[in-house]
């Protein structure tokens, strides 16, 4: 094994502390809410082992737009992320795992379906 491969194999972090994961949906009040909440009732229904949040019409966090969040445990995500990435009907999403770095998690962790939107991470510095 050269050092390389070496160094990277000791910093390669394990999926498996993944424990679940978060879906931001982002909408706007005035003109996709109602898109926005037919996509939360259809992944209530499909997968009601989710966690559906709370609707954030004022911004909330890092996130730059209106919003809820999607919890879900990672044995969902196979199933779920396609289904997203099909249902979302323009929406953009922020998908997330949760390993107790939040700034890391909403950047360098991140995915994103549609636009990508400018985050306020200043508020995970203020920690």
């Amino acid at each position: 094994m050269s050092e390389t491969s070496s160094a990277a194999a000791k910093t390669a972090k394990d999926p498996g502390a993944i424990t679940h994961y978060h879906a931001h949906v982002y909408y706007d009040p005035a003109t996709t809410r109602g898109r926005a909440e037919q996509l939360r009732e259809r992944a209530g229904v499909a997968f009601p082992e989710a966690r559906l949040g709370r609707w954030h019409d004022e911004l909330v966090g890092p996130h730059p737009q209106s919003m809820y969040q999607i919890a879900f445990p990672s044995e969902m995500l196979p199933r779920f992320v396609p289904w997203l990435m099909l249902n979302r009907d323009g929406l953009t999403v922020l998908l997330h795992p949760e390993t107790g770095d939040d700034l890391t998690d909403h950047t360098a962790h991140a995915a994103w379906f549609g636009a990508i939107l400018p985050l306020r991470v200043e508020v995970f510095q203020k920690k």
